[in-house]
């Protein structure tokens, strides 16, 4: 579900980012250095409230975001 929000939720606040890939439960985006503080935030809601609204979950859904200049240094 987060990745299928993602597009709109990203357009609606005008950020550039772009979903590379996902790898397990992972999501990699490629986000302009200037964009990087805006974007984390709205990466970090869509990913939180993915389960929503078919599912209501009794726990609270941990999501870390970071950002890197590579997928190594992300790790």
């Amino acid at each position: 579900r987060a990745m299928i929000r993602m597009e709109d939720a990203l357009s609606a606040e005008r950020l550039s980012a772009r979903m590379l890939l996902q790898v397990h439960d992972e999501l990699i985006f490629e986000v302009p250095e200037d964009e990087v503080a805006a974007t984390l935030p709205v990466i970090s809601r869509v990913m939180r409230e993915a389960p929503g609204p078919a599912f209501q979950l009794s726990v609270p859904l941990e999501v870390d975001a970071r950002a890197a200049a590579n997928w190594d240094e992300a790790h």
